[in-house]
């Protein structure tokens, strides 16, 4: 697919980045962005090679993403009607894994791999439901967030109202959903929305670090495995959760990677998975 709206490259330590690139607009959202967005989830969770995948915006743009395009909202209006602007053939990363997962950002949760946001500015909109359907979120202090829906007469929009009380609690979630209002990364840190708050010169090292560590020490399999654990146990009882981790231990427990984690640990050397 060319690539109009987004970057992609793969780095040193098996850590794909997709980069949001549309820098005069703040990488606002588009169906085009959206149709190469899944195409790229798509690749890097097709790819052994890949290990851990990190989105981020076009440092140019000075935002992570500054919500949807003004233009695609303008259209929605002469229409009467809401066009995701993406067609029926558009990419499926992580569908088929579980029925929950099966719509639009929730997909995210049958990507078979760690997806960090790393949140270089604004999040807006949808931006922030792509923020937060990530696993994990790195942000820079003095970043600007907001739901923004309510300004435009929406709903909540894609999940969130699912996927921020599950994160923040429900006392932040009504906050930020009910008021659309503007928040900061500083106080989305203290709502516990993110993992990390850094300076803006140290997001990118610090997110690599993390993304590289995290590839090196924890085995393919079970990343996949402990991420869909994660977010299909959200709809189980305690019960079923425990049956589950039991059923895929004795599973994995036959994979080369299990006897490779054991024999490194025993020699103190770093493992080489097989995925």
């Amino acid at each position: 697919m060319e690539l109009k709206t987004t970057r992609y490259e793969i780095v040193e330590g098996g850590v794909a980045v997709i980069t949001l690139s549309r820098p005069k607009r703040r990488n606002a959202w588009t169906g085009r962005m959206h149709t190469e967005y899944r195409w790229l989830l798509s690749e890097a969770d097709a790819d052994k090679a890949v290990r851990v995948i990190v989105v981020t915006g076009d440092p140019e743009g000075q935002a992570f993403c500054a919500g949807a395009d003004l233009g695609a909202l303008e259209g929605h209006s002469e229409k009467g009607r809401y066009d995701p602007g993406t067609s029926d053939d558009i990419a499926r990363p992580g569908f088929g894994v579980d029925p929950n997962f099966d719509a639009a950002f929730a997909y995210h949760f049958g990507v078979g791999k760690p997806i960090i946001a790393a949140i270089n500015g604004a999040a807006a909109g949808v931006g922030l439901v792509l923020a937060a359907f990530a696993d994990l979120r790195f942000a820079v202090t003095g970043a600007k967030f907001t739901a923004a829906h309510g300004r435009f007469n929406f709903p909540a929009e894609f999940g969130l109202s699912w996927v921020l009380p599950r994160i923040v609690g429900l006392t932040h979630a009504n906050d930020i959903l009910l008021s659309s209002r503007t928040f900061t990364s500083d106080e989305a840190a203290a709502m516990g929305f993110l993992n990390r708050l850094v300076e803006p010169a140290a997001l990118m090292p610090t997110v690599m670090e993390y993304a590289q560590a995290l590839a090196a020490n924890v085995a393919p399999g079970s990343a996949r495995e402990t991420k869909r654990q994660i977010y299909r146990d959200l709809h189980r009882d305690a019960a079923g959760a425990v049956t589950e981790a039991e059923r895929l231990l004795e599973a994995m427990i036959k994979d080369p990677d299990y006897k490779e984690g054991v024999k490194a640990w025993m020699e103190k050397r770093r493992a080489t998975w097989t995925g």
